[in-house]
């Protein structure tokens, strides 16, 4: 039902593409013809270039999870409350991608700083291609900015960690015995319902022979919770199994080892200049509020361009 559904989307946008080429010849007629359509052919122009992006974005994508959901966890790095303040804003910034993309993104589990921010949090993005776009955002993350938490107004420097895996489905088999576990169960803490805190629900589940930790609060019952993190687990394995396979992909895993200078590949800088730089692909945007906001766009596209042309 999937594929018949993207077939169908493939088809209308098709349709929409031949429709916008037709009226944008049409105004260039009526233009010619002295009528004062300069602007909405403008907005044609603007709207069918938008849509030549995205398509042309998608044909970047060909690898065989790409059309997957993604899971993604975010971990604060050096710099204590600072750092875990800086994990909260990229889970907003990232929730706030996921809405302007049309995806649906779903908190599995949330663990609340001390005096600010978050300690770890993890979240499943839906949506043709979360996983594909989303790998454009494994690695460490830099913050530069007056600290809110400091008296004496002081520049500190924040990390943050992301790491993104694919979904996985019924379609790909991973086996993960039972005495390869260990399950723990405790009471909910932060975000969630009315009734969330107040049974221990919450699961954590740790794979002994990669020590992977994940662990699920959002749902009320202890079994759905268990059922979720053992797929968000699963995923996890199987991602981490492809990566081994995959030589291109050691230099992802090398950026995740240390949350600490030198190893971020994206820095946001908000003091003594606004500035978000892209440390592999040099892509440089000054409207810091705008991507913070969720405005991801130049940054995926740079990294998807960036990496076809390396392969």
């Amino acid at each position: 039902m999937r594929g018949r559904k993207r077939l169908e989307d493939t088809l209308g946008t098709d349709a929409d593409l031949e429709r916008r080429v037709s009226d944008i010849a049409a105004y260039f007629d009526l233009a010619r013809e002295g009528e004062a359509v300069t602007d909405e052919l403008k907005k044609e122009i603007d709207d069918l270039r938008e849509i030549a992006e995205k398509l042309e974005t998608q044909t970047l994508l060909s690898g065989d999870n790409d059309m997957r959901n993604a899971i993604v966890t975010i971990h604060p790095g050096a710099g204590g409350t600072e750092s875990q303040d800086w994990a909260e804003m990229l889970l907003r910034m990232y929730l706030r991608w996921a809405e302007r993309q049309g995806f649906q993104a779903d908190l599995n589990e949330y663990q609340a700083g001390e005096e600010a921010g978050l300690k770890s949090a993890t979240f499943t993005v839906s949506g043709d291609y979360a996983y594909g776009l989303l790998t454009s955002e494994i690695g460490v993350h830099r913050l530069v900015r007056i600290s809110p938490f400091d008296q004496a107004k002081r520049r500190h420097t924040s990390f943050a960690s992301v790491f993104v895996a694919p979904e996985i489905d019924e379609s790909i088999q991973v086996e993960v015995k039972p005495e390869e576990i260990r399950v723990d169960t405790y009471r909910s803490g932060g975000k969630g319902g009315q009734h969330v805190n107040t049974t221990d629900s919450a699961v954590r589940i740790t794979h002994i022979p990669s020590g992977l930790v994940v662990a699920c609060q959002n749902e009320r019952s202890q079994h759905k919770n268990r059922d979720r993190a053992m797929k968000i687990l699963k995923s996890r394995i199987y991602e981490l199994e492809l990566e081994k396979k995959r030589e291109a992909t050691r230099k992802v895993e090398d950026s995740k080892l240390d949350i600490d200078f030198g190893s971020q590949i994206r820095s946001y800088v908000l003091h003594p200049y606004r500035l978000v730089k892209d440390h592999r692909t040099k892509l440089e945007v000054g409207d810091v509020d705008r991507v913070l906001d969720g405005d991801l766009k130049p940054f995926i596209r740079g990294y998807l361009i960036a990496r076809r042309n390396q392969s």
